[in-house]
């Protein structure tokens, strides 16, 4: 079996539910470490390994981590790999340095598993819910999705203009979580 074909189980056979709970927010959610927990058992029934890098890029003024998940087959190496971006915050109440570059990373490879294994969290927090199934609030773009858009645009990946048209809104800030989500899978996870 070449690697594209023990992908494609492990995606069909992965289960990741969201095991976490933020009460902050109200919302469940799936850690990094539930989808290693989840897929590890994939990966020896297949005969893969799964690694992960980091790398810090400075993107305009400021800095990224870039993460890439490697889903390595051990019988042929071969390896597939996808790639997520996160944006260090310039400062975090209560949070030192290397705490928000970790929240960084955790949060890029996240997203980086989320890719590799096709696995959805654009209704985490994102969509709720209210009343009937026909009754749901949309909300808008987080502040961490513009920002990502807004660095496309800086680097000339994504055309503004024809974003802004497509999605029929007048400012970037009018998108909504899905819009961005969308605009962010096709240009960010390269």
């Amino acid at each position: 079996m070449i690697i594209k074909e023990k992908l494609g189980k492990i995606q069909k056979e992965l289960k990741a539910p969201k095991n976490q709970y933020n009460s902050f927010g109200g919302y469940s959610y799936r850690s990094c470490e539930d989808i290693f927990e989840a897929v590890k058992p994939l990966l020896e029934k297949y005969k893969c390994i799964l690694r992960l890098e980091d790398n810090l890029e400075n993107i305009g003024e400021r800095y990224y981590i870039k993460a890439t998940a490697y889903l390595i087959d051990l019988e042929s190496e071969e390896y597939i790999f996808n790639t997520a971006y996160a944006r260090e915050e310039e400062s975090k109440k209560g949070m030192d340095g290397s705490q928000i570059t970790g929240a960084s990373s955790s949060y890029a490879r996240k997203y980086a598993l989320n890719g590799l294994f096709l696995i959805d969290d654009v209704k985490d927090s994102d969509t709720t819910n209210i009343g009937s199934s026909e009754e749901k609030t949309t909300k808008l773009a987080s502040a961490k999705q513009i920002d990502y858009i807004n660095s496309l645009i800086d680097d000339g990946e994504i055309d503004e203009d024809a974003m802004l048209e497509y999605y029929k809104v007048k400012d970037i800030t009018e998108l909504t979580i899905e819009q961005a989500s969308e605009v962010i899978s096709k240009k960010g996870g390269k």
